[in-house]
This record gives structure tokens, sequence and C-alpha cells, in this order.
């Protein structure tokens, strides 16, 4: 007895035998190819297990799958799809499509640490033949659902990791510019840089094959050519008809595929992994083949691998799972997203969108809708209806490929009213987006379409020929809003369609941001920004949402929490606060938080210890890390335990390019906890006390440093003068400081002149000697060129010492005063531009001064005379005494009381002398020295 499948394909190898004779002279290679492909499809059709090949977001395979859903009704339905994905396609009832089941992992354990955090997405439309078979699953009682695919573990146990992108196709569709501009960078962006893994990976991976159907079809690129050569001749086509075409595209793409290996590799494990596991489930439950449904790609039901069907091998070993810890969720997807992370042309899934609901009423077939989702009642009436009808009987399959392959197009003939309505509608948009736009611009876009549908073989204009009509006629040259002519047929199309997840199926995390936000009476999972008012004055209550805002606006991406009006400082307390909110339109990242944590408070402390502990942290990231910790959490453990963090990466590092930086956060947590606590805290003291010691060490070499900035040597000066007091209080030593600052000798101008102002902050240097040095760099020709640069160290020294910004607006003032113009306007470009870019924040500091000094009217300026020419400053130091002994005889002669006092407290009795001998007190200044010399100080001081 002979197998009536045997002969089913018999007479279209005969034909494509003798074509091979006729254009390749002979049986070669060509006809290895084209009767392979028929091999392929008879041994898919032959197959006990029915497989039906898919295109992702495919219309016809949508309505396909519906259509033969309802007539098998299968027992078990196996999906391409990661089968660590699969208990939350439940929670698809509680969201609005199009989402992604994402896996998601921040930490990473058996993968490079450098490719975290690791995400797999699979977005997930109504027009999707695998969301047909979701929902018929899930609401159809008795079926079973099983995703046979290799989990996420494995997407990345078999990346070679060269460049993330989808996995499904070749690259960007329309590789020579013609395609529509991409989408809104924000819509594109939903799904981040995740890994995309979708069934119905069916494009040609041969770039000559692709071009060679671009060219002949008469297209601009792949999506257009899918719609124009699949997707219309396959809508209306029996079951039979539609598995073989799809399997013999699916076949030729992947004969003619380049021989990649590792590419090669990965889809042949693919395909032995999920027959792998069908084979096991069916030995497990001993479920009838003939009751199971396999959908996935095109491309893998044509497949050659020994584990194929259910007669297949068993010699394929799945390799265990890293230990990395992976979280699972479903995002918001959205039309663009998906087009941008698959490489499919601009609004094509908007147009296959627009298709899938034609062809609904078109043939009314009914499709199946997840209870929860619009179209529950249809849904649920249709689940009835064909649960009641029994599964027609499946006959042995014919050969539809000779008569479909042979027979010529069909002739859709033109819908005029569509058009028009096309015609009218995009004239409308445009003249509402600037345009210029007419009813003659809408009867040439009409006749546009229809001559360039001639042009292409086409009896009926399709969306790309109506866009293509529309740019030509109405866009010109110039764009005069914000979307283009291109952009704006999209949205007429259909628009990008952006879905939502719903409250339930959220993560914990979520739904608490979602709960502690209630009280601002705003709806949250709304798309776009609403205005959060918070009157915390009178309403205290609201702090709590305050501080739940803040916490978003650090964790989140920018614009999903942006605040108006308030500011968050240490040791204050919010009074009014205005909030611009998206959270619905950054709803990816909040579920993402999800992910690290149960609480955002749990997420934030996380984050935080993450950046102190770090390998690439700094002393100023860890000291901004205890400033958030005080600032967001109000925890002072937190704090405290980032702050002894912070003193061990101080006492490690080498390098001063963080000081400016460190002395900011330093000074500003000094002063919130000497407001807000009794003592400091025993970190920040140890700190003070060990960055005294850690900058004095390092001031001679930073001196001399190239790759130390003069910035970077005023912030370590700054650290040392401003926090004096402090570090002597706790056992500090300032001869350390004194010692360095005489060892230092920099060659560069701007560090020599912060060297003389840390040098008359220690009392080394005069102001008289200052000022004796810049009127000698003024008069030096050689050195006038320089000078700009000397202001600059001054400037910068206005951190460390602020008490000489009256001395250095003198400097400025001196140069513009004696220089000629000759002299002066050449480097005064190079003042100003070393002023604004060294030492903007200290410039206030000098135009504050300068406004104190010179006079306020221009009448007065003639007889102004400078400060520091009306008066000359005395000296501030004395010259040394001669003696000891004999200066304290004087002062003690001048002041007899206190001299004998000071007898009578060392047990001395006796009365002053004459004059001609010597006093009683020099008597008593020659018997104890030092000590007239200690009072003589003290008496100075």
């Amino acid at each position: 007895m002979t197998d009536p499948h045997e002969e089913t394909f018999t007479a279209l190898r005969g034909q494509l035998q003798e074509a091979a004779d006729t254009f390749a002279d002979g049986p070669d290679a060509l006809e290895g190819i084209l009767l392979g492909i028929v091999d392929d499809v008879d041994r898919a059709v032959r197959e006990p297990l029915e497989i039906f090949p898919v295109c992702h977001h495919s219309p016809a395979s949508a309505l396909a799958m519906a259509r033969r859903l309802r007539e098998k009704q299968p027992k078990v339905v196996y999906l391409e799809l990661c089968e660590d994905m699969a208990p939350l396609l439940t929670e698809l009832r509680n969201c609005r499509l199009p989402v992604a089941v994402q896996a998601f992992a921040s930490q990473v354990d058996g993968f490079p640490a450098e490719w975290s955090p690791l995400s797999v997405v699979a977005p997930i439309t109504e027009a999707s033949a695998e969301y047909q078979a979701i929902a018929y699953a899930l609401d159809t009682p008795g079926v079973e659902l099983v995703l046979v695919d290799r989990s996420s573990d494995h997407v990345f146990q078999w990346d070679s990791r060269g460049a993330h992108t989808a996995e499904p196709g070749a690259g960007p569709d329309d590789p020579d510019g013609a395609a529509a501009p991409p989408p809104a960078k924000e819509e594109a962006a939903l799904h981040g840089d995740a890994v995309g893994v979708e069934i119905g990976d069916l494009r040609p991976r041969f770039a000559e094959l692709e071009e060679h159907l671009l060219r002949h079809g008469k297209v601009r690129h792949w999506s257009e050519w899918w719609h124009q050569y699949v997707e219309v001749p396959l809508g209306d086509s029996d079951h039979d008809t539609y598995r073989q075409v799809m399997l013999l595209i699916g076949s030729l793409f992947r004969r003619l595929a380049p021989g990649d290996p590792h590419r090669v590799r990965v889809d042949e494990d693919r395909e032995r992994y999920m027959w792998t596991r069908m084979r096991t489930h069916l030995a497990a439950t001993g479920t009838d083949p003939a009751d199971c449904l396999y959908v996935c790609g095109a491309f893998h039901a044509a497949s050659r691998v020994a584990e194929f069907g259910v007669h297949g091998t068993d010699t394929f070993e799945i390799s265990p799972r890293t230990a990395t810890a992976w979280q699972h969720g479903l995002i918001p997807s959205s039309h663009a997203s998906i087009e941008a992370q698959f490489g499919l042309a601009a609004g094509s899934v908007s147009i296959a969108a627009t298709v899938w609901t034609k062809n609904i009423k078109r043939t009314r077939v009914q499709p199946y809708r997840l209870t929860g989702q619009a179209g529950t009642k249809k849904a649920a009436k249709a689940k009835k209806t064909a649960a009641a009808t029994a599964p027609a009987p499946t006959a042995a399959p014919a050969d539809k490929l000779t008569g479909f392959l042979r027979q010529p197009p069909a002739l859709d003939r033109l819908d005029e009213a569509e058009l028009l309505g096309w015609s009218v509608e995009i004239v409308r948009a445009a003249r509402r987006n600037g345009y210029l736009a007419s009813t003659a611009d809408a009867i040439a876009v009409f006749e546009t379409s229809i001559l360039l549908a001639g042009m292409r073989d086409r009896a009926k204009p399709t969306p790309y020929d109506f866009q293509d009509a529309a740019v030509t006629c109405i866009e010109k040259d110039t764009v005069p809003g914000r979307r283009d002519v291109r952009r704006l047929v999209d949205i007429m199309m259909g628009g990008d369609r952006t879905g939502q997840v719903g409250y339930d199926a959220l993560p914990p995390l979520a739904r608490d941001v979602h709960d502690r936000l209630a009280p601002l009476g705003l709806k949250l999972q709304q798309r776009g920004v609403q205005r959060a008012l918070l009157d915390i004055a009178t309403q205290p209550a609201l702090e709590q949402c305050s501080d739940v805002l803040w916490m978003l606006r650090f964790l989140m991406p920018h614009g999903a929490a942006r605040p108006i009006m308030g500011e968050r400082k240490l040791g204050e307390r919010p009074i009014q606060e205005s909030w611009d909110l998206a959270l619905g339109t950054h709803q990816r990242a909040l579920i993402e938080l999800g992910y690290e944590g149960v609480s955002i408070e749990q997420v934030l402390e996380q984050r935080l210890r993450r950046t102190a502990y770090g390998p690439q942290a700094t002393t100023a990231t860890v000291l901004e890390a205890v400033e958030d910790a005080a600032l967001y959490l109000r925890s002072r453990r937190l704090a405290d335990e980032l702050g002894t963090r912070a003193l061990e990466v101080l006492a490690a590092e080498r390098s001063v390019d963080g000081a400016p930086e460190v002395l900011r956060r330093v000074r500003r947590l000094l002063a919130h906890y000497r407001t807000s606590e009794p003592v400091l805290p025993p970190w920040i003291e140890s700190f003070v006390k060990t960055g005294y010691a850690h900058y004095c060490t390092l001031l001679p070499t930073a001196f001399t440093d190239d790759d130390a900035s003069v910035r970077h040597v005023a912030a370590m000066l700054g650290f040392l003068f401003s926090m004096e007091s402090l570090a002597l209080s706790l056992g500090c030593d300032r001869t350390q400081l004194e010692l360095a600052v005489n060892q230092s000798h920099p060659d560069d101008p701007s560090k020599t002149a912060l060297l003389w102002a840390a040098r008359t902050q220690l009392g080394h240097l005069t102001r008289t000697d200052l000022r004796a040095r810049c009127d000698e760099l003024l008069g030096n020709p050689l050195v006038v060129p320089a000078y700009p640069r000397y202001l600059s160290g001054f400037l910068h020294a206005l951190e460390p010492v602020p008490g000489l910004t009256d001395f250095v607006v003198e400097a400025v003032s001196n140069a513009f005063g004696r220089l000629p113009d000759p002299v002066l306007l050449p480097w005064l470009p190079t003042l100003i531009a070393t002023l604004r870019s060294g030492g903007a924040e200290l410039a206030p500091l000098l135009i504050r001064e300068a406004g104190r000094i010179f006079p306020g009217r221009l009448a007065a300026l003639d007889e102004w005379v400078p400060p520091w020419r009306a008066q000359p400053e005395p000296h501030t130091t004395r010259p040394a005494p001669p003696s000891g002994a004999g200066r304290g005889a004087t002062l003690l002669a001048a002041h007899p009381a206190t001299c004998d006092a000071l007898a009578g407290l060392l047990g001395y009795e006796g009365t002053w002398d004459t004059a001609e001998s010597a006093p009683h007190g020099a008597a008593l200044t020659r018997h104890h020295p030092d000590t007239a010399v200690a009072l003589e100080a003290l008496l100075a001081g």
C-alpha cells in the first residue's frame, strides 16, 4: 500500500526539474535548490504533528491562524516563544496591546559583567498569529499552551555578542534610504537595548536576493514587497495553500541564506531544542500528535535537522541554565518600537494593523481575544459557538503550490471611495500641520496614486503607493511643522499605537508607587504629561507623595517626574511643590524598577551601595551617595555606612582629580550635620582628619604635576584652610601644612600665583610683598603676556583665601590702568577666556567686590582714588627683637602695675628703684626672660 503523501508534489518536482534543465543547462546546483525546497515542503506537510508556519505581525498569518484554530480545535498548542515566559501570558488580559513580554537580569552570574543588564523582549500585537494562539489556549477550557523555544538564559548562552540587534531580519529596512524617516526617539526606545525574540523570522538573509526581489517587484523596501506579493495573495487562500506557500518561502530563504556558521548553528540548535521539548511533552502526557498544533516561524518550519518531527532522533542535549536570576514582566510596546527593533519600515506595523481590521470585516472571521480586553463579549460568544462545533476531519493535503505558482496575480479592483477618503484626509491633516494644501492637492494625490500603481503593475494602489503620492504632491520642498507628510500618512493609516500594562499586571513596586501617589488624584497610567500641585503646608499628608516623587526623579529617566516648583536640600522641609508627571509614558522604566526590589526605597538603597562599592567609585561619588542617602531616604544608618566607605576610598586615592567635588560636598554635609545633629558623626570627623593629612601629603606633588590643574590645587587648599580649625581640634598639626607649602615649587604661572596666596594666608607673605610682585610682573615686558594666567591663579585662590577678593580686583585694575593699549588688547581675549573657563563660579565674588570699591556714578570716577593708593597698608609683621629680656624690660617698665602683680605671683617683694638704677621689674625679667617674652606676646595679641 503506498502512502498518498508520496505522490503529492510529483508534478511540481517534474516541472522544477525541467526548469532547472532549461535555465541551468543541465542538472546542477539550481536543480538541487529547487527540488530541495519541494522536499522541505513535503517533509513538513507529511509531519503527523501539524506545523503552522507564520510570519511575525502578518495579518494573513493571524487570519489563517484564527480560521485553523476554529476548524481544528487542538488540545495542545506548541508555541515558538521562550519557555520561561509562560507564566506571564495570563497577564496579557490585563493589558492593552501592543505589549512585550520581558525577561530581565540586572546582576549576571555566568555571563561577562559588561553584558549587564540582560534583557529579552517578545512583543505581541493583536494582528499576530501568536496572540491568536495564546488567546485561544488561555480562554478555551481543556487546551494547554506549551512554550517550546529556548529560555532567555539560553538566548545569551548562544549569543556571539557581536552587536545586539533584533534576531529576525538582516538589518534596517529600506537600505537605499527611501523608507520613511525613523519615528520619534521616545516611541522607538520603548524596548531599550533589549534583545528581540519573536516568532516568524521571514526575511531574506541573502542581500543580493532581497535586492533582486525589490528591484523586480518595483517596491522601495521589504515591508512593501511582503505586503504586495504575500499578504494580498494569501489573504483569501485556504489553509493548505497558506501552509505550503509559507513553507516554500521559508525553505527558499533558508537555502539561499549565506553560510554564517554561528547563525546557522543557532538556528539549527533552536529547532533541535523545540522538537526535543515537544517530544518530551508528548511522551509525558500521552497526547496524540494529531490533536496538537505547532506554531513557529516559517523559517524554522522548513527544518532539515535530524531531530525534526515526532519520530526524530533524541541526540540533542540541552545545556543547563546559568545561575543568573531572571525577572519577568510585561512592558508597554508600540508599533514604532517594534519597527525599530526588528528592522521594519516605519509605519509597516501600523499598516498591518489596518489591514487586519479590514480583513476581519471583509471575511467575517471571528478572531480570538483574551477576556478582559477589547471585544470580550463578541469573543466569548464566538468561543461558545466554536466549542459547540465539532472539529472538521483532517483530509490529506493536496498539491496547492503548482496552481498557486502558475496562476496570474489577482487583480483587485480599485476602491475609489477608499482612495478618495485617504486623499481628503491627508490634505486635512497636512493643513492642520502647517502645509498650504488645498482641494487641488487632494485630486493630485488621488490621480498620482493611481498613476504610481499602474507604473508598478498594480491594479489597486497600496498604502505605500498612496504614501509616495502624498509626499510628491503635498510636501514640496519644506516641512513647516514637526511632522512630515510621510509621518502624517502613518498616523492616518492607524498611527503608532502604544500599549499599556494594566495595574493588576504591574510588579509590586509599580503598584506600590501608584498607591502612594493616589492622594494626588491623577490618572498615572495615562500617557502624556500631567501637572501635580502639592500644598504640603495645608495638607501635610502630601509630604509622603513628595518623598516618592523625588525618589522617582532620582531613579527614572528624565521627564518621568520633573519638578517645576520646589527643591530638595539637606535640612529643609518642603512647603509647596509643583510637578510634571509622565509615569504612563515611562511605564517600562517603572516596571524595570520592580525587577530590582519590592519598594523604591530598597531600589534606591541598592543603587547607592552599588555606586559606593563599585570598582570605579571615587571619593566624590561616594560622598554624593552619602548626600543622596540623607536627602532622599533620610537614613542616618546608610549615610554613616557610606561615609565610612568614603573614608576608605579617600585613604586609597593618589589623585586629586575629585578635590573640587569633595570640597563642595564635605562643606555641605558639615553644614547639614552642624545644624541638625547635636554632635558630628564619627565618620565625618575622621574624614576631615584623614583628608587634612592626605591633601598635605599630596600638595607639593600637585603643584608640579601637569595633570593636576590649578582648580584641583585650589580645591585642596580650600579643604585645608576651611577645615583647619576642625582638623586642629581633632589632633592634626599645622606644621604639616606649612611644610607642604614650603616644599611646593610650581613652574606654572597660575599655580605660582596660587602658592603666593597660600603663603599670604599662612602669614609667610605680606600684602605689600604680594603687591610688589604683581608690580614687578607688570613691569617686565617678557612676563606681561603670561599675566592673565597669574590672574587666573589669583582668581582660583579665592576658593581657599576669600579674603584676597579686594586684592584680585586691585591686580586687574592695575593691569588695565598701567598697560598701554598695544600691550593690553592682545591678551585681553585670553584674560576673558581664562576667567570664563577656569573660574566662572568665582567671578561673582569679583563683580560684587568691584561694585563695592568702584564709584557708582561716572561723574565721580575722575575724582576717585583707589583705596589701595589712598592709605597704604601698615606692615602686619614686626622686626625681630634684639633680645627677649631687653624688650620685656621695656614693656614691664611701661606697665608697673602688671609687673608688681607678676612679681607678687612669683614670690618677689620689693619696691621700684629710681630712674638712675635698674628697675625691679628689669631685674625680674633678667631672672625670667621666657616669661617676659610670653607676656609681651600675650599683650600684643
